[in-house]
């Protein structure tokens, strides 16, 4: 059963590469492909970040656009599909926030409970290799490194609010989280 899963994922993971090379060449049946089956994703990464439906619905839009004019940076052999989208999800959605500022954060985890019923973002981000090697990258960093680069990129925390609660200055936040992804990226390309 694993198995077919696994092939499965792979499988999903080989045609959203796809579609997003044609997507590259100008392809508007693949830009759809590709927001047919990662919209959902998508929009719950916006969603559980800005806890506003109609401002996760217009960064939504706004990373779809960015796909249509960035498609030719995707590389394959760095990042699987899902992960380089909800990169971007997840970046437009903190862009917002800081544009309009947190709203209403005690209900956050409400967010969760978007309408979809498939494995979660973070389940869904990377098929079961790319997580296992991120898993074991993140592990080799050191702990106050890990925690920050896991925190600021699966909890949709910006930097300030880590460096906040470290009770460090945002530029030291931003060193140690640079300097870890700089680390991550050596990691992940062993």
């Amino acid at each position: 059963m694993a198995d077919r899963s696994s092939g499965e994922a792979e499988d999903a993971r080989r045609h959203l590469v796809e579609c997003l090379r044609h997507v590259a060449a100008g392809d508007k049946a693949a830009l759809r492909e590709v927001y047919d089956r990662t919209q959902a994703k998508l929009f719950g990464v916006a969603l559980r970040i800005l806890n506003d439906r109609r401002e996760a619905e217009d960064v939504l839009q706004d990373v779809y656009l960015s796909v249509w004019m960035k498609a030719a940076d995707f590389d394959a052999n760095r990042a699987s599909p899902i992960t380089w989208l909800a990169t971007i999800a997840r970046n437009r959605a903190i862009d917002r926030v800081r544009q309009i500022g947190r709203r209403d954060e005690k209900d956050i985890d409400s967010a969760l409970e978007v309408a979809d019923d498939s494995p979660d973002a973070f389940a869904h981000l990377s098929a079961e290799d790319d997580r296992k090697r991120l898993d074991v990258c993140l592990d080799e960093l050191d702990e106050r490194t890990g925690n920050a680069i896991r925190t600021a990129f699966f909890s949709g925390k910006t930097y300030q609010e880590l460096a906040d609660k470290a009770e460090v200055p945002l530029g030291t936040m931003k060193s140690v989280i640079r300097r870890g992804l700089i680390k991550l990226k050596g990691c992940l390309s062993r």
